[in-house]
């Protein structure tokens, strides 16, 4: 990609992005109407135009029902989307939405209605218009969160998710090249006033930025920070999947079901004692991935067992039960809890 972050994006810049994906049956393309999911279109449909042969293209706009504009605005994107020869579906958000939370919530049914598009159209990838400007933002806020190294390695350039591959081909991009791509194409795009809107975390965040440009933390070093702790999150699963494989971690007839030496798990390092700690409550417990927090002052507990000796510790945590007895540790199921009677 050029230096020069306000220059367009070139034709063969735009090869070289999408060319990880050129063998896929079907994508589908994730477009808000924003610039930058509109200039994710544009680049996609004309990459593709240059193929001899290459996938499906399908243009999908997603309908929070948030805001009135939303439906001009997927027509806007039906009307680009027909003019540069791709199918286009607008897919509405319905139901109840709640009071808090409202962010994530969009997202997670964003993600939901996409991956029914893709399988529906027989797309083994979704492609959506992340950039650099979000991997750093991104960056931020799991850091005031207190994220770990897996959280501090923010987005990844592809991961599996509902069942498809969710792809994000711009994440080294940033923003302005998007916009100047788009002016150079004369394409118009819609203003999406909850992108400032500072009741959100995010607007907040992105309002801070040319300050924290001033003291170096532009988007270009924060992401390349994201790139170098996603680096060293590798290396330390690499570390834990050897440690598993060491340790037999697992029942041989109950995956579900973890069990270890309890002085052989005390002697490995923190992290990974963490990382494997985390691997087998997820496997075996019913209530969703283990907070960090509540898994170091599990871990914390413990060791403490396991150095005074003790002969019993019981915990639960994320739907499963942790147990230190007799100098071994175990992970299996918890009992489902029962409903309440009304």
């Amino acid at each position: 990609m050029p230096n020069d972050d306000q220059s367009a994006i070139s034709a063969s810049d735009a090869k070289r992005l999408f060319a990880d994906w050129k063998a896929a049956p079907a994508i589908v393309l994730a477009v808000s109407g924003g610039p930058d999911s509109l200039a994710l279109m544009w680049l996609a449909a004309r990459w593709r135009r240059s193929l001899a042969r290459g996938p499906r293209l399908i243009a999908v706009t997603i309908d929070h029902g948030l805001r009135p504009e939303a439906a001009r605005e997927a027509r806007d994107v039906k009307r680009l989307a027909s003019a540069l020869d791709l199918p286009h579906r607008t897919l509405r958000w319905t139901g109840t939405k709640p009071k808090t939370g409202l962010p994530a919530a969009a997202r997670a049914a964003r993600y939901r209605l996409l991956a029914q598009a893709a399988r529906a159209n027989g797309a083994t990838h979704i492609l959506t218009a992340h950039t650099r400007d979000d991997q750093a933002e991104t960056l931020l806020m799991r850091m005031l969160r207190g994220s770990g190294i897996a959280g501090l390695a923010a987005m990844a350039r592809e991961t599996e998710r509902e069942g498809v591959w969710l792809a994000r081909p711009l994440l080294d991009t940033p923003k302005s090249q998007l916009v100047s791509t788009l002016a150079k194409a004369r394409i118009a795009f819609a203003d999406d006033p909850t992108n400032r809107d500072l009741n959100y975390t995010r607007p907040r965040l992105r309002a801070l930025m040319p300050a924290l440009a001033e003291e170096g933390g532009d988007s270009r070093n924060l992401a390349r920070l994201a790139v170098r702790l996603a680096r060293a999150n590798a290396a330390i699963e690499v570390l834990v999947d050897g440690a598993e494989r060491y340790l037999a971690l697992t029942d041989r007839h109950d995956a579900s079901r973890f069990g270890l030496d309890a002085e052989a798990f005390a002697g490995l390092a923190e992290e990974i004692r963490l990382r494997l700690l985390r691997r087998a409550i997820d496997r075996a417990g019913h209530e969703g991935p283990a907070e960090l927090g509540k898994l170091e002052a599990l871990l914390a507990a413990l060791d403490q067992a396991i150095a005074n000796r003790e002969s019993r510790l019981k915990q639960t945590l994320a739907g499963a039960v942790i147990s230190l007895t007799r100098g071994r540790i175990h992970v299996e199921p918890a009992p489902l809890r029962r409903s309440k009677r009304t």
